[in-house]
Protein backbone atom coordinates (compact mmCIF):
# COMPACT_ATOMS: atom_id res chain seq x y z
CA UNK A 1 0.00 0.00 0.00
CA UNK A 2 1.31 3.42 -0.96
CA UNK A 3 1.77 6.04 1.73
CA UNK A 4 0.94 9.71 1.53
CA UNK A 5 3.13 12.53 2.81
CA UNK A 6 2.55 16.24 3.24
CA UNK A 7 5.11 18.98 3.66
CA UNK A 8 4.90 20.82 6.98
CA UNK A 9 4.93 24.54 7.59
CA UNK A 10 8.49 24.19 8.85
CA UNK A 11 9.46 22.46 5.64
CA UNK A 12 7.95 25.23 3.52
CA UNK A 13 9.80 27.86 5.52
CA UNK A 14 13.12 26.05 5.10
CA UNK A 15 12.62 25.81 1.32
CA UNK A 16 11.94 29.55 1.07
CA UNK A 17 15.31 30.16 2.69
CA UNK A 18 16.92 28.25 -0.22
CA UNK A 19 19.60 26.33 1.77
CA UNK A 20 22.70 25.35 -0.27
CA UNK A 21 22.12 21.66 0.49
CA UNK A 22 19.85 19.50 2.60
CA UNK A 23 21.65 16.49 4.04
CA UNK A 24 21.81 14.53 7.28
CA UNK A 25 24.05 17.11 8.94
CA UNK A 26 21.58 19.87 8.06
CA UNK A 27 18.56 17.90 9.28
CA UNK A 28 20.11 17.09 12.66
CA UNK A 29 19.47 20.64 13.83
CA UNK A 30 15.73 19.92 14.01
CA UNK A 31 14.35 18.08 17.07
CA UNK A 32 11.62 16.38 15.01
CA UNK A 33 14.24 14.77 12.76
CA UNK A 34 16.35 13.64 15.70
CA UNK A 35 13.28 12.05 17.31
CA UNK A 36 12.37 10.29 14.06
CA UNK A 37 15.92 9.03 13.60
CA UNK A 38 16.09 7.69 17.14
CA UNK A 39 12.75 5.94 16.73
CA UNK A 40 13.58 4.05 13.54
CA UNK A 41 17.00 3.06 14.85
CA UNK A 42 15.65 1.61 18.07
CA UNK A 43 12.37 0.09 16.82
CA UNK A 44 13.12 -3.61 16.07
CA UNK A 45 9.78 -4.02 14.25
CA UNK A 46 10.64 -1.62 11.44
CA UNK A 47 13.77 -2.99 9.79
CA UNK A 48 13.03 -1.40 6.42
CA UNK A 49 12.80 2.12 7.83
CA UNK A 50 16.28 2.22 9.31
CA UNK A 51 18.49 4.96 7.95
CA UNK A 52 21.13 3.79 5.52
CA UNK A 53 24.73 3.84 6.82
CA UNK A 54 25.66 5.62 3.58
CA UNK A 55 23.51 8.60 4.62
CA UNK A 56 25.16 8.66 8.01
CA UNK A 57 28.51 9.15 6.33
CA UNK A 58 27.17 12.41 4.89
CA UNK A 59 29.13 11.97 1.68
CA UNK A 60 29.25 14.55 -1.07
CA UNK A 61 27.74 13.84 -4.52
CA UNK A 62 31.24 13.34 -5.93
CA UNK A 63 32.02 10.84 -3.18
CA UNK A 64 28.79 8.97 -3.88
CA UNK A 65 29.61 8.80 -7.59
CA UNK A 66 33.12 7.55 -6.83
CA UNK A 67 31.72 4.93 -4.45
CA UNK A 68 29.22 3.74 -7.05
CA UNK A 69 31.94 3.63 -9.71
CA UNK A 70 34.21 1.53 -7.51
CA UNK A 71 31.33 -0.87 -6.76
CA UNK A 72 30.61 -1.31 -10.47
CA UNK A 73 34.32 -1.75 -11.18
CA UNK A 74 34.59 -4.44 -8.52
CA UNK A 75 31.54 -6.26 -9.90
CA UNK A 76 33.02 -6.17 -13.41
CA UNK A 77 36.36 -7.48 -12.18
CA UNK A 78 34.64 -10.37 -10.40
CA UNK A 79 32.72 -11.25 -13.57
CA UNK A 80 35.87 -11.07 -15.70
CA UNK A 81 37.66 -13.42 -13.31
CA UNK A 82 34.70 -15.82 -13.28
CA UNK A 83 34.69 -15.95 -17.08
CA UNK A 84 38.43 -16.62 -17.14
CA UNK A 85 37.99 -19.53 -14.74
CA UNK A 86 35.30 -21.07 -16.96
CA UNK A 87 37.09 -20.70 -20.30
CA UNK A 88 39.27 -23.37 -21.89
CA UNK A 89 42.99 -23.57 -21.03
CA UNK A 90 43.92 -22.78 -24.64
CA UNK A 91 41.76 -19.65 -24.68
CA UNK A 92 43.15 -18.54 -21.33
CA UNK A 93 46.70 -18.86 -22.64
CA UNK A 94 45.84 -16.70 -25.64
CA UNK A 95 44.21 -14.12 -23.37
CA UNK A 96 47.31 -13.61 -21.23
CA UNK A 97 49.51 -13.23 -24.31
CA UNK A 98 47.12 -10.64 -25.76
CA UNK A 99 47.07 -8.83 -22.42
CA UNK A 100 50.84 -8.50 -22.23
CA UNK A 101 50.93 -7.32 -25.83
CA UNK A 102 48.25 -4.74 -25.04
CA UNK A 103 50.40 -3.57 -22.12
CA UNK A 104 53.22 -2.85 -24.55
CA UNK A 105 55.55 -5.74 -23.81
CA UNK A 106 55.77 -6.65 -27.49
CA UNK A 107 57.29 -3.30 -28.33
CA UNK A 108 56.86 -1.82 -31.78
CA UNK A 109 58.45 -4.57 -33.82
CA UNK A 110 57.97 -7.53 -31.49
CA UNK A 111 55.23 -10.13 -31.41
CA UNK A 112 53.71 -12.66 -29.03
CA UNK A 113 52.44 -16.19 -29.47
CA UNK A 114 51.10 -19.20 -27.61
CA UNK A 115 53.63 -22.02 -27.74
CA UNK A 116 51.09 -24.83 -27.95
CA UNK A 117 53.70 -27.55 -27.81
CA UNK A 118 55.18 -29.96 -25.33
CA UNK A 119 58.78 -30.36 -24.33
CA UNK A 120 59.33 -26.72 -23.47
CA UNK A 121 58.97 -27.17 -19.72
CA UNK A 122 55.49 -25.74 -19.40
CA UNK A 123 56.01 -22.38 -21.13
CA UNK A 124 52.56 -21.39 -22.42
CA UNK A 125 53.47 -18.28 -24.37
CA UNK A 126 56.41 -16.27 -25.58
CA UNK A 127 56.78 -12.58 -26.39
CA UNK A 128 59.72 -11.58 -28.59
CA UNK A 129 60.31 -7.89 -28.00
CA UNK A 130 62.47 -7.36 -31.08
CA UNK A 131 62.57 -8.71 -34.65
CA UNK A 132 65.48 -11.03 -33.99
CA UNK A 133 64.07 -12.41 -30.76
CA UNK A 134 67.06 -11.33 -28.71
CA UNK A 135 64.80 -10.10 -25.89
CA UNK A 136 62.31 -12.80 -24.89
CA UNK A 137 59.60 -12.85 -22.22
CA UNK A 138 58.29 -16.27 -21.19
CA UNK A 139 54.70 -16.68 -20.01
CA UNK A 140 52.97 -19.33 -17.97
CA UNK A 141 49.20 -19.26 -17.46
CA UNK A 142 47.59 -21.19 -14.61
CA UNK A 143 43.79 -21.38 -14.75
CA UNK A 144 43.57 -22.76 -11.22
CA UNK A 145 41.28 -22.56 -8.23
CA UNK A 146 43.89 -23.43 -5.63
CA UNK A 147 47.02 -21.37 -4.87
CA UNK A 148 50.16 -21.75 -6.97
CA UNK A 149 53.06 -22.84 -4.78
CA UNK A 150 56.83 -22.72 -4.90
CA UNK A 151 57.37 -26.00 -6.85
CA UNK A 152 55.38 -24.65 -9.82
CA UNK A 153 57.07 -21.25 -9.66
CA UNK A 154 60.50 -22.85 -9.41
CA UNK A 155 59.76 -25.13 -12.36
CA UNK A 156 58.72 -22.16 -14.46
CA UNK A 157 61.93 -20.29 -13.65
CA UNK A 158 63.98 -23.31 -14.70
CA UNK A 159 61.94 -23.74 -17.89
CA UNK A 160 62.86 -20.25 -19.03
CA UNK A 161 66.29 -21.62 -19.93
CA UNK A 162 64.63 -23.47 -22.84
CA UNK A 163 64.24 -20.05 -24.53
CA UNK A 164 67.35 -18.51 -22.93
CA UNK A 165 65.00 -15.93 -21.43
CA UNK A 166 65.83 -13.63 -18.55
CA UNK A 167 62.29 -12.28 -18.13
CA UNK A 168 59.11 -14.14 -17.25
CA UNK A 169 55.52 -13.58 -16.21
CA UNK A 170 53.36 -16.14 -14.44
CA UNK A 171 49.63 -15.39 -14.34
CA UNK A 172 46.90 -17.27 -12.51
CA UNK A 173 43.19 -17.01 -11.83
CA UNK A 174 43.89 -17.87 -8.18
CA UNK A 175 46.71 -16.75 -5.88
CA UNK A 176 50.36 -17.50 -5.10
CA UNK A 177 51.63 -18.94 -1.86
CA UNK A 178 54.04 -16.99 0.31
CA UNK A 179 56.90 -19.41 -0.29
CA UNK A 180 56.34 -19.11 -4.03
CA UNK A 181 56.67 -15.33 -3.88
CA UNK A 182 59.65 -15.46 -1.51
CA UNK A 183 61.49 -17.86 -3.84
CA UNK A 184 61.65 -15.16 -6.55
CA UNK A 185 63.42 -12.82 -4.15
CA UNK A 186 66.35 -15.20 -3.92
CA UNK A 187 67.00 -15.93 -7.60
CA UNK A 188 69.61 -14.04 -9.62
CA UNK A 189 69.93 -13.39 -13.33
CA UNK A 190 66.20 -13.58 -14.02
CA UNK A 191 63.26 -11.29 -13.42
CA UNK A 192 59.88 -12.97 -12.92
CA UNK A 193 56.61 -11.22 -12.14
CA UNK A 194 53.63 -12.99 -10.53
CA UNK A 195 50.11 -11.82 -11.39
CA UNK A 196 47.25 -13.22 -9.31
CA UNK A 197 43.59 -13.36 -10.27
CA UNK A 198 42.56 -10.00 -8.83
CA UNK A 199 45.38 -8.16 -10.52
CA UNK A 200 44.80 -10.05 -13.77
CA UNK A 201 41.17 -8.96 -13.90
CA UNK A 202 42.13 -5.37 -13.04
CA UNK A 203 44.75 -5.27 -15.81
CA UNK A 204 42.28 -6.60 -18.35
CA UNK A 205 39.80 -3.87 -17.45
CA UNK A 206 42.52 -1.20 -17.50
CA UNK A 207 43.64 -2.22 -20.99
CA UNK A 208 40.12 -2.82 -22.39
CA UNK A 209 40.59 -6.53 -22.95
CA UNK A 210 37.41 -8.58 -22.60
CA UNK A 211 35.35 -5.53 -21.61
CA UNK A 212 33.46 -2.77 -23.42
CA UNK A 213 32.58 0.76 -22.40
CA UNK A 214 28.81 1.00 -22.09
CA UNK A 215 28.40 4.54 -20.83
CA UNK A 216 30.53 7.62 -20.23
CA UNK A 217 29.74 10.51 -17.91
CA UNK A 218 31.35 13.95 -18.10
CA UNK A 219 31.33 15.75 -14.75
CA UNK A 220 31.47 19.51 -15.15
CA UNK A 221 31.95 22.38 -12.74
CA UNK A 222 31.57 26.13 -13.02
CA UNK A 223 34.55 27.91 -14.60
CA UNK A 224 35.77 30.69 -12.32
CA UNK A 225 37.81 32.16 -15.19
CA UNK A 226 34.69 32.51 -17.34
CA UNK A 227 32.84 34.51 -14.68
CA UNK A 228 35.81 36.63 -13.68
CA UNK A 229 34.73 40.19 -14.49
CA UNK A 230 37.96 41.78 -13.40
CA UNK A 231 39.94 44.00 -15.73
CA UNK A 232 42.26 42.34 -18.21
Amino acid sequence: MRGRVQITDLGRRILTENPPRIDVKFLKQFPSYREFKEKVETDPRDEGAKISPALEEDRTPHELIESAYQSLLQATAEEVLARLKSCSPAFFESVVVRLLMAMGYGGVAGHGSVTGKSGDGGIDGVIRQDKLGLDVVCIQAKRWDGPVGRPIVQQFVGSMDYYRAKKGVMLTTSTFTRDGMEFLQRIEGKTVVLVDGDRLAALMIEHDLGVTTTRTYALKEVSNDFFDEGEG
